[in-house]
């Protein structure tokens, strides 16, 4: 039985040798004074989700037509001072109304979605809206999700760390050889990956059970990227430099 082949060893920096130069009388190319250092880095972050909605209903069913709009409509007044005494912006609040007639009576319903950028001050208004209204507002679990800007700003952090993580792994390799760093010759994105996280949408397929952290943590978006780099390899490390 043949011996397990030996496992597959990854490159990740390369220095490349100096170039000969051309000898006296022969036509070629001039010789190349600088080096090369070849080398492959990558970096993972992840972001948690930068907003959350929160959907409140509320209903009521009267023989009077007035006494079921006024039902609801004191406590859509009341729900909405109480978000705008917590910061919320009249526009992350959105009220949706549906009035019909049921039997021999008249049902109001409507509906509150708001948009939190704070979720301490969303716990802190859906709690007092629980103590205050009790049973006749409905609160939904909290969707999660992140807005485009932020996963942007997610896939613009991940390739800088990738790059910056592939410059300090050209300098230890440089220093290992004691040579000195130069400029980037080629930066070049290799890979790019993105996973979990929710975009923004009014539907959750989250489950009622899970606690408020878990929602977050299930709701964090992730990526990751792979780059190349060649920097340029300016000569011996000027030693008493670096002990000043």
């Amino acid at each position: 039985m043949a011996p397990p082949a030996p496992p597959l060893s990854r490159v990740f920096a390369e220095l490349d040798p100096a170039p000969s130069p051309v000898p006296e009388g022969r036509v070629g190319a001039p010789a190349l004074s600088e080096r090369e250092v070849h080398v492959s880095g990558s970096a993972e972050l992840s972001a948690r989700p930068d907003r959350a909605r929160v959907s409140l209903r509320l209903s009521s069913r009267k023989e009077a037509a007035a006494a079921a709009r006024s039902s609801v409509s004191r406590r859509l007044q009341y729900i909405a001072h109480i978000a705008r005494q917590r910061g919320v912006p009249e526009e992350n609040m959105t009220v949706t109304e549906d009035f019909s007639r049921v039997e021999n009576t008249y049902q109001m319903e409507a509906e509150v979605c708001i948009i939190f950028s704070d979720f301490g001050k969303m716990q802190d208004v859906c709690n007092l809206l629980i103590e205050k209204l009790g049973t006749s507002v409905t609160i939904s679990p909290p969707h999660f999700y992140h807005t485009p800007e932020a996963i942007d700003t997610l896939r613009r952090q991940v390739c800088v760390t990738a790059v910056g993580n592939t410059r300090r792994k050209s300098q230890e390799v440089c220093r290992l050889f004691g040579q000195a760093l130069g400029k980037p010759l080629l930066i070049k994105e290799e890979e790019t990956k993105e996973w979990g996280g929710h975009i923004d949408s009014h539907l959750s397929h989250s489950a009622d059970s899970q606690t408020l952290q878990e929602r977050i943590q299930n709701a964090t978006a992730h990526a990751s990227c792979r780059v190349f780099a060649v920097f340029e390899i300016k000569g011996k490390e000027n030693r008493r430099n670096k002990l000043l």
